[in-house]
């Protein structure tokens, strides 16, 4: 029986050799033993908090995350937005250009952030799994907070700011906690109880584009669009090539874009408060985006359009800046949202965990830069899929275990949220496609993709097979690139779901979304 369906024999062959066997009981994961033998060899596993040489004031820390939003800022050279308060962030601080969130959706990079281990490790790679089953982390492996919380540090996800609705206070994980992830939602609380470390999830660019329990395409708003500055067009917009021109994906790429604009309000009145409440010059400003945009072949898809994401960090007046820091600078160095994780314990002055595969790239303590940032999906919603990618300062190497899961899969979420996708299926039925839009449209997936990102920043044009040398080098090097990670970290994705957890998930989201009438007359 083939492990990996839809795939050629050949590479299922060469992939079998790098599958690594998980072993655990249902609800308690278990590290693969070559993954916990490399990690003893430098440390004892633990679940104690890390000696601590604490210096005599530590700055407080703040996450501003973004949901489901590309490098799409001003500060980023996007045109048709608006984002002044995000745009002096950077001014102020360094702005990161080569940022791969672990994951094209929002729980399994969020369970990856908050643990600062790869989900494909932990087994909390699925979308929004193990929320009934009393799944814990593996022994050793805990929430960012609960280390900050030993070491003195107060935690709070903020929802509001006096009056002001500022987050929403989400979390996502795929585990059972622990005790509570934060101690407070309450902002005033911040200034008496120094050093914290705060988060504030952005409502702005969220997923309820439609009402889903209508089984119509009828358009409702966004989470405060009457609130977003129009400054997008639709008739003056340019969506991605790999749509078709058309009025229905102008207006959504439009809306998107407006969206940004909009979530940079809210970042205003976080700065505002932080210089108001007297603790601007002593917290250490992170914003950064869980995944990549709100678009249909941005979440959910293994491409840049789904794992790049903006960075910003900005530094406190009344505390020494990092070597070689300078405001206002870019940096283009390769770096992973998992190493948010061990980052922002060196911040706080505190060592990694021995387990965490989360680096470190800002400080005296920052490891070797990365070469090579890598991403996973699997089960999203409903749809099951399997894939792996890598992606280096140049070229991305996607790998698509079951390339039969093509654009065309039913996604009922996607399919009713995003009006470009039964877009395509009717005019791809009535012939009107051509080039990339066509190309999109394709039953199967490649087995491999490759793309230059310099020079094809839309990732159109696959290389994989191409007969060019520096083409056919980048391929080996990142194809090994790929199977030392997935050997090194015990990737488990290998090992199916159980049906009735696919089921489960199958029917809700037809419940939620509904079943469009092409996927019931198959």
């Amino acid at each position: 029986m083939a492990l990996f369906p839809g795939m050629s024999e050949a590479l299922q062959a060469r992939r079998l050799g790098v599958a690594m066997r998980a072993v655990g009981r249902p609800c308690r994961v278990e590290l693969s033993l070559a993954f916990v033998g490399v990690l003893l060899l430098s440390g004892t596993v633990s679940s104690q908090p890390p000696e601590l040489a604490k210096p005599q004031r530590r700055p407080n820390i703040l996450w501003i995350v973004a949901e489901n939003i590309g490098p799409d800022l001003g500060c980023y050279g996007m045109h048709q937005v608006q984002t002044p308060n995000l745009d002096r962030l950077a001014s102020q601080g360094v702005r990161y250009t080569r940022v791969f969130a672990t994951s094209p959706v929002c729980a399994p990079s969020r369970s990856a952030i908050m643990t600062g281990m790869y989900q494909t490790t932990t087994d909390t790679h699925h979308m929004r799994s193990h929320r009934d089953d009393d799944f814990r982390l593996p022994p050793g492996v805990r929430p960012l907070t609960h280390w900050l919380k030993d070491a003195g540090y107060f935690t709070a996800n903020i929802r509001t700011i006096g009056s002001q609705w500022v987050g929403t206070g989400k979390l996502d994980l795929n585990f059972v906690n622990e005790g509570p992830i934060f101690e407070s939602e309450d902002w005033s609380a911040l200034k008496n109880r120094q050093p914290f470390f705060a988060m504030i999830n952005l409502p702005e660019v969220e997923y309820d584009i439609y009402d889903r329990k209508c089984a119509k395409k009828e358009r409702v708003e966004w989470v405060g669009e009457r609130e977003h500055p129009q400054i997008a067009h639709p008739d003056k917009v340019t969506p991605p090539p790999y749509y078709p021109d058309h009025p229905i994906t102008r207006q959504e790429w439009a809306r998107y874009l407006n969206a940004v604009s909009g979530l940079d309000r809210r970042v205003g009145w976080i700065l505002e408060a932080l210089r108001r409440d007297g603790l601007e010059d002593d917290t250490v400003i992170v914003f950064f985006a869980d995944n990549g945009r709100l678009e249909a072949r941005g979440i959910h898809w293994c491409y840049d359009s789904g794992l790049h994401v903006p960075m910003i960090i900005r530094w406190p007046k009344n505390f020494p800046a990092p070597p070689s820091w300078k405001a206002g600078s870019v940096s283009g160095q390769v770096i992973s949202l998992l190493d948010l994780t061990a980052t922002t314990l060196a911040i706080a002055g505190l060592p990694r965990p021995p387990l965490m595969q989360s680096r470190i790239f800002l400080g005296p303590q920052a490891d070797p830069p990365r070469t090579y940032a890598f991403s996973a999906r699997d089960r999203i919603d409903e749809t099951v899929n399997r894939i792996r990618t890598v992606r280096d300062a140049r070229y991305r190497y996607i790998r698509n275990y079951m390339p039969e899961q093509s654009f065309l899969a039913l996604n009922r979420y996607k399919e009713k949220c995003f009006l470009v996708i039964p877009l395509m299926r009717q005019l791809h039925a009535e012939g009107k496609l051509s080039g990339p839009p066509l190309a999109l449209m394709r039953s199967r997936l490649p087995e491999e993709e490759l793309y230059d990102t310099a020079a094809d920043p839309y990732e159109i044009h696959n290389l994989a097979e191409s007969k060019k040398p520096e083409h056919q080098q980048a391929l080996v090097r990142l194809r090994t690139a790929l199977d030392t990670w997935i050997t090194e970290t015990g990737d488990r994705g290998w090992v199916p779901e159980p049906p009735e957890v696919v089921a489960r998930f199958e029917k809700e989201m037809h419940e939620w979304f509904g079943t469009p009438v092409w996927y019931r007359k198959r």
